[in-house]
C-alpha cells in the first residue's frame, strides 16, 4: 500500500522523516528550497566538527541518503517526489566543503547549488531523468553540488570571495 504524503505519515515514518528534511520537504512552496534552508544551520553545526569528520558525515550522508531515498520513493509510490529534499540537504553540504564559512560563501553556496540543481546543465538533466531509485534521486543533486563547489572555489581563489582569514 502506497502512502500519501502528509504531515501525519511523514512524522510517523523514520524513512520519510528524514527523507522529507524533518518536515521541510512538506512546504508548499519551493520544497528543495525549503529543504536547502534547512541544510545551512545544519551545517553550520556540523563544520564545528572539523574537516575531516565533516567530510566523513557528508559521504556517509550522501551513502544513506541514496538507501533513505530509495525507500522512500517506494513507499509513496513516486520516483522523486518533490518532498524527498534530502538530496538537497546533503547537496549543499557538498557545496561547502573546503569553503570558508563566511555569510557571504554560505549565500552565493546557497545560490548556485539550487541554480544548477533547478536548471540542470548537462550531465545533470540527463541524470536526473534516466537514473532511477535512491541512487538517482541523489546523483543529479550530487553532481549539481559539485559544480557549484567548483564555481566557489574560483570565486576564492580568484578573489571574488574573501574568506575573512587573517
Amino acid at each position: 500500500m502506497k502512502l500519501q504524503a502528509t504531515a501525519t505519515n511523514i512524522f510517523r515514518d523514520p524513512y520519510l522523516l528524514i527523507a522529507f528534511g524533518f518536515g521541510s520537504g512538506l512546504s508548499k512552496f519551493a520544497p528543495g528550497t525549503a529543504g536547502t534552508l534547512l541544510a545551512i544551520p545544519l551545517y553550520l553545526l556540523l563544520i564545528q566538527l572539523g574537516a575531516p569528520l565533516y567530510v566523513v558525515i557528508v559521504l556517509l550522508a550522501t551513502l544513506v541518503g541514496i538507501w533513505i531515498c530509495d525507500v522512500a520513493s517506494e513507499r509513496l509510490g513516486v520516483h522523486d517526489h518533490s518532498g524527498i529534499v534530502w538530496d538537497e540537504i546533503v547537496g549543499l553540504w557538498i557545496t561547502m566543503i573546503a569553503i570558508p564559512a563566511t555569510l557571504q560563501s554560505i549565500a552565493c553556496g546557497f545560490v548556485l547549488f539550487r541554480l544548477f540543481d533547478i536548471v540542470k546543465p548537462w550531465p545533470i538533466r540527463w541524470l536526473d531523468q534516466n537514473v532511477k531509485g535512491g541512487f538517482g534521486i541523489m546523483v543529479d543533486d550530487v553532481l549539481a553540488a559539485m559544480m557549484a563547489n567548483i564555481c566557489l572555489q574560483i570565486l576564492f581563489y580568484s578573489g571574488v570571495l574573501y574568506s575573512g582569514a587573517t
